[in-house]
């Protein structure tokens, strides 16, 4: 038997007060939709629906490579007739697993356990016990099995202090599901459709409807406002260091790292506060990340100490590496093993060898720079000549003096030395000395101007 999985997703989310449609706020740097479909996928389902309205367009324009099966719901008429949407092209021989696009906080494990231990003819509802259930329908049992869903105001003094509130995620053979949405009806305050009518139909029919409970209720939380967006955030980078820490990287505050993407480290990585990490990230054995940086789309070699406040994005570096502080690697830049980067250094689309040195206050552009070379400060690739970029070389061994322009395309030779302050647009030999620079003059008891009237 299949599994269909049937995403709600057209909520309009009035209360997010945003242009941007409820499912597609940032959660770690992914659409809450997002994190729902990771969850749809590890779970192998070969058939995955998501129901949408609001922001339609832009919805469905987020994942349109993901291979999805897309169902408008035009209008929203309660969870029941967002169901019955999808049914139509859903396999009666399948299972079908609801799941929310703003409940985007659910582990593959609790899904798996909800259908995993729910025999396929059966029923199953995702459960949670809260301290203070109020506002939610309470589960009632009987037996051990779910027999009803009682609503808060339809909720009497016993059932008020049930604590197992009902989730609305839930599994069910999708042909029986279609019987029960078929007869749902509208009489209700609020003249809609609700899927959980079917749990009633279902007891009704005799079919076992079990309860599987969450381990808590973060887990389920659905995201209706930009602070419970908030809290959402906070709960799954508690989760995501957590993860860190079990396979033994060093956080200074764990509260203080934000991961929104995917973050892989080897053994003995340390990370200070205010880290942030986006896209794929991969820090090897022994890295140090300080305080105050942010590292996006790169691969940090083993050893690579990143001092504080750095930028640092689509670049990679070999083993042990020194960056910053207060550097910035743009795409392309990639750093070889034992290359300095120091304190107000931009490096982009260039290539710097083994040893290489470039500390301080210096731009390097469509560069490349060979090994045990050392750039002055204040040192600048001239590398745009306002249509086309043009490529700087600068071979083994080279030493730049402070305050130089190299003005691409150029190249200087091994082992060769370029004075300070000199502008270069030709090349220089391998072993050169190459000076430019205009003859100093003094001028005796030169007197300074002075403002008028004074």
């Amino acid at each position: 038997m299949g599994l269909s999985t049937i995403i709600l997703a057209a909520g309009q989310g009035t209360r997010m007060r945003s242009a941007l449609p409820k499912v597609l706020q940032p959660l770690a740097g992914r659409p809450l939709l997002g994190h729902v479909l990771d969850c749809a996928a590890a779970l192998s389902s070969d058939d995955v629906c998501v129901v949408y309205g609001h922001g339609g367009d832009a919805v469905r324009k987020a994942f349109e490579d993901d291979g999805l099966r897309w169902v408008l719901q035009a209008e929203q008429l309660g969870t029941g007739h967002a169901v019955q949407q999808a049914m139509p092209d859903t396999p009666d021989e399948n299972r079908v697993l609801v799941l929310f696009g703003d409940v985007p906080l659910l582990t593959t494990a609790t899904c798996e356990r909800l259908v995993e231990e729910t025999p396929q003819d059966d029923v199953a509802v995702l459960t949670v016990d809260l301290d203070d259930p109020t506002g939610y329908g309470r589960i009632i049992r009987e037996g051990g099995s779910v027999n009803c869903i009682v609503e808060e105001k339809d909720a009497g003094p016993e059932e008020k202090a049930v604590c197992e509130i009902n989730t609305g995620v839930l599994v069910c053979p999708a042909d029986k599901l279609r019987g029960w949405l078929a007869d749902l009806g509208n009489d209700n305050a609020q003249g809609e459709y609700y899927l959980t009518d079917v749990i009633a139909m279902a007891v009704n029919d005799g079919v076992t409807v079990h309860g599987v409970k969450a381990d808590s209720w973060t887990e389920v939380m659905g995201i209706n406002d930009k602070k419970q967006l908030a809290e959402a955030e906070r709960a799954l980078q508690a989760r995501l260091v957590d993860e860190l820490m079990a396979h033994g990287v060093g956080f200074a505050d764990p509260a203080r790292v934000d991961i929104r993407g995917s973050l892989t480290c080897g053994k003995d990585v340390f990370i200070d506060i205010n880290a942030v990490f986006e896209g794929d990230v991969e820090l090897g054995d022994g890295v140090t990340i300080e305080s105050n940086n942010l590292v996006r789309e790169s691969s940090l070699g083993a050893g690579t100490v990143v001092h504080s406040n750095c930028h640092i994005e689509g670049a990679t570096t070999g083993n042990d590496c020194e960056i910053g502080p207060f550097a910035r690697l743009r795409p392309g830049a990639e750093l070889a093993n034992n290359v300095k980067i120091g304190n107000f250094v931009e490096v982009k689309k260039s290539t710097v060898a083994d040893g290489s040195k470039v500390n301080h206050l210096t731009y390097i552009g469509d560069a490349e720079i060979g090994k045990g070379v050392n750039v002055g400060a204040g040192t600048i690739t001239c590398n745009y000549d306002g249509a086309n970029k043009h490529k700087t070389t600068i071979s083994d061994g080279a030493f730049i003096g402070s305050g130089v322009e190299l003005v691409a395309p150029v190249k200087v030779g091994v082992n060769a030395t370029i004075g300070a302050g000199a502008t270069i647009t030709k090349e220089v030999g391998d072993e050169e000395l190459a000076i430019e620079r205009s003859r100093q003059k003094a001028v005796p008891g030169w007197q300074r101007p002075t403002k008028k009237g004074s």
